[in-house]
């Protein structure tokens, strides 16, 4: 093009290959975190990010839009055929704003809002003060027992029978454990409210059939098609089809403006790779590696909360160590290991620090690590965490097997073969 700078930006090109390079060096092991594929980053490359496509396809503000509406009529029907939902959209920007789109169809500020707390697996959207939820809406918190850390059904059907709130949200961002979908959708129909699962952190193990779907049961879905999808960065609405005309209105023009059409592009791609023969060993391997770590760690020691995992997270105390959460973190880190640090259901340890640390399993098992790994990736977590950080020797030991262990597996296939 005339007049445009044709010589890459060095100073750009040299952060993201030092970033490759971090990544290249240690376990990536943020539960939120996935890779995405070559096809998915093609089309969020494409230049279909150049295009403004306002409004639904046939009904657009901007004119042009006749491929546009191809590629999101696309995207929408494999993610039909991926989820089985009778509503699907695929515009919103990201699972955050998904989130705020179901609120804004079906609540007004100030409505009663029943949710997981967020010290006990819950999500900011889901109604922290920090966050738009919390400030908006009237928020009760269930919570997990104390005997077993799981979610308590009895205390959310009494709440939501004494509450009578809106909507009622089942889904959290540390919760290592299934839902039970349909004790969800009774407790919703006797108290009259819609059930809302945020399925960020768990759609990509549903279509992968190691969880259960929660399509069939509930009136809305959110999903985040990144994470175990290994999509793009972006959010997903399903639900039921008579939901379909306030959920459009809420996404567009309420809450958002133009859709990203590469990004839409990408979640086409996403989708249909989900519905590949390959994808459900991928993401039984998640659920493994991720369990078979927690085990790994509870044979060591430590605690796991709920004492262990059903999908692709775990959260791991680690104040019989005699460290934070956070130091614990940095230790790790500080050896190719990198997990975020988090609280545990009942401690009395202030946010910031924490006592435990959550760690994922999606970016392993698209690097090829599998369940056999686990007490290797165990044992070097644990050294990691009780080593002096002024132990440059011993740390430099422990990040050099980190780089072999990863390095030996890279290049490993879907099924984990060569």
């Amino acid at each position: 093009m005339s007049g445009w700078p044709s010589a890459p930006d060095t100073e750009v090109s040299g952060l993201i290959e030092r970033e490759a390079a971090r990544r290249r060096s240690g376990l990536q092991m943020v539960a939120a975190e996935s890779i995405a594929s070559p096809a998915v980053r093609d089309a969020m490359g494409s230049i279909l990010a150049d295009k403004y496509a306002e409004g639904y396809p046939g009904h657009r503000y901007h004119g042009g839009a006749e491929v546009v509406d191809e590629v999101e009529e696309l995207a929408i029907s494999r993610a039909h055929a991926l989820f089985g939902a009778e509503y699907v959209n695929v515009q919103p920007l990201s699972w955050a704003l998904a989130n705020f789109a179901v609120y804004a169809a079906f609540a007004q500020p100030g409505d009663q809002v029943l949710s997981l707390s967020l010290k006990h697996g819950g999500h900011q959207s889901h109604g922290s003060r920090a966050n738009l939820s919390g400030r908006w809406f009237s928020v009760v918190n269930y919570g997990v027992r104390r005997t077993d850390e799981r979610v308590d059904y009895d205390q959310v059907r009494e709440l939501a029978l004494l509450h009578r709130p809106r909507i009622l949200i089942a889904g959290g961002t540390s919760y290592s454990r299934g839902w039970d979908y349909a004790a969800m959708r009774t407790i919703a129909d006797e108290a009259g409210c819609v059930l809302w699962v945020d399925a960020a952190h768990l759609a990509g193990l549903a279509v992968g059939g190691v969880l259960e779907s929660p399509v069939p049961y509930a009136d809305v879905v959110t999903v985040a098609t990144n994470k175990v999808m290994r999509g793009p960065r972006g959010g997903l609405l399903l639900a039921r089809a008579r939901h379909a005309d306030v959920l459009s209105r809420a996404v567009y023009p309420f809450i958002q403006g133009a859709p990203a059409m590469h990004a839409i592009a990408a979640k086409a791609v996403a989708f249909a790779e989900c519905g590949s023969p390959a994808y459900p060993a991928y993401a039984r391997r998640v659920a493994d590696v991720a369990a078979g770590i927690a085990d790994g760690l509870a044979e060591r020691g430590l605690r796991i909360v709920s004492g262990g995992t059903d999908t692709h997270l775990a959260v791991a105390e680690v104040a019989d160590l005699g460290i934070t959460g956070r130091e614990a973190a940095r230790r790790l880190a500080a050896c190719g290991l990198v997990v975020d640090k988090a609280v545990t259901p009942y401690d009395g340890a202030p946010v910031h620090d924490g006592s435990a640390i959550r760690f994922g399993s999606a970016v392993l098992a698209a690097d090829g690590i599998t369940a056999d790994h686990a007490p290797d990736i165990a044992d070097l977590m644990l050294e990691a965490m009780r080593t002096d950080p002024a132990d440059d020797a011993a740390r430099s030991r422990i990040s050099a097997a980190v780089a072999e262990l990863h390095g030996s597996v890279v290049g490993l296939d879907e099924t984990g073969a060569k």
